[in-house]
């Protein structure tokens, strides 16, 4: 976690410096085609600060974490790479309900883009059941898990 926590510190502290310098460099631009003639250009300004503050979270998330766990491998000088070799994870070798996900989430989008309630609603819906499709994917039907 030491690795992650300092690559989201580095992101938080230049996202607050760009903040500063592009609140200064539009504030002393009195040009009317770069914004306001007559101060900082407040959307760029904040949108900066803002992402500063979401980075932010997430390094403070890595830092309480890295504070209650052993260092991994990774993150110890003396670490090989046997020491990480293993099991990773289970990853599903073929399932279509990743697909239906984005249909979902494309139909939800597209609802919010032409601000169509029913194509919303309809969207959420198909997002609620894929989601609860693949989350369920493995306790019930063919695939089930655990049956003797």
């Amino acid at each position: 976690m030491k690795t992650e926590n300092k690559i989201f510190l580095s992101v938080t502290v230049s996202m607050f410096l760009f903040a500063g310098i592009y609140g200064y460099w539009t504030h002393t631009n009195t040009n009317p085609a770069y914004g306001s003639a007559d101060g900082i250009e407040w959307v760029g300004t904040v949108a900066l600060v803002m992402s500063g503050l979401l980075t932010g979270m997430i390094w403070l998330a890595f830092l309480i974490i890295a504070n209650r766990i052993d260092p991994r491998p990774e993150d110890r000088e003396d670490g090989e790479i046997s020491d990480v070799s293993g099991n990773v994870g289970f990853f599903s070798p073929g399932s279509y309900w990743p697909l239906g996900l984005a249909l979902a989430s494309t139909l939800a989008g597209l609802g919010l883009v032409y601000m169509v309630t029913w194509v919303i609603v309809a969207g959420g819906i198909a997002l609620l059941f894929t989601i609860g499709g693949l989350l369920f994917e493995y306790y019930t039907g063919t695939r089930r898990t655990g049956v003797e």
